[in-house]
C-alpha cells in the first residue's frame, strides 16, 4: 500500500492541487487557530493552508513522497509544518491535544477506519472538533474518481455511528463540484461532518 502511494505521488504535478480542500477552509475560517492534526494528509494542500492560517500543523501520511511534496509546498508558502510518516494501523495521537482533526477522502478497510475515528475523537481538546469530508456510496456509481470499492466508501450511518460521541454541528450527504487537481475532479457525492467534542 505504502509503494502504491508513493507511485501515485511521483509526479511534478500535485495530484489533487496545491489549493486546500473547500469545506476545511470555509470551516476553518469560523475557528479561531490552534493545534491541527491532519491525517493521510498526502502532497500538503490542507497543512499549509492550515499553516498559513495561523494553525500549529501536524500532519502524518503513509507516503514518504507525499511528505517530500508538502515540505517542498511548505517552503514555497515560506510556512513550516510538522509531518511524520506513520502507518494508520500502528499510530496512535496524543490524547486530548487538538483544536482541529481533519480527515478528507481517506478510504480505508472498515475495521481500521473505526479505529482511526476513535483515535482521532480521544485526541481532540475539549470543544475540539473532527472536520471530515469523504465520498459516500454512491459515488462508486460515478465511474469518474474515488474508490472502485464499495466496502472503502462511507454512508451517513456508519459516520453517525463511528462519531456519535460527539456533538453534531454539520452532518449532510450532498453533490459538489470538486476541483482538486487532477484527481478529484467533477462531480463528487460525498459527506461532510463536524463534531465537536464536549465531554
Amino acid at each position: 500500500m505504502q509503494q502504491k502511494w508513493n507511485d501515485r505521488y511521483s509526479t511534478e504535478e500535485y495530484i489533487f492541487g496545491t489549493e486546500p480542500n473547500q469545506f476545511l477552509k470555509d470551516e476553518l475560517e469560523k475557528i479561531k487557530p490552534g493545534k491541527i492534526l491532519l491525517i493521510a494528509e498526502g502532497e500538503g494542500r490542507n497543512a499549509v493552508y492550515a499553516a498559513k492560517s495561523g494553525w500549529q500543523v501536524d500532519a502524518i501520511d503513509f507516503s514518504s513522497v507525499a511528505k517530500e511534496k508538502a515540505l517542498k509546498l511548505a517552503a514555497k508558502n515560506k510556512v513550516s509544518i510538522n509531518y511524520e510518516i506513520h502507518d494508520l494501523a500502528e499510530y496512535t495521537p496524543p490524547k486530548n491535544l487538538y483544536d482541529v482533526i481533519g480527515i478528507f477522502y481517506l478510504h480505508i478497510p472498515i475495521e481500521l477506519r473505526e479505529d482511526v475515528l476513535r483515535k482521532a475523537i480521544d485526541a481532540l481538546t475539549l470543544s475540539g472538533k473532527l472536520i471530515l469530508e469523504v465520498f459516500e456510496k454512491e459515488q462508486v456509481n460515478k465511474k469518474t474518481f474515488g474508490p472502485s470499492d464499495p466496502e472503502v466508501l462511507y454512508s451517513l450511518e456508519d459516520i453517525a455511528v463511528n462519531c456519535i460521541d460527539l456533538d453534531f454541528e454539520k452532518f449532510t450527504k450532498e453533490a459538489v463540484f470538486l476541483d482538486e487537481g487532477d484527481g478529484h475532479k467533477g462531480e463528487g457525492i460525498v459527506i461532510r461532518f463536524v463534531g465537536v467534542k464536549t465531554f
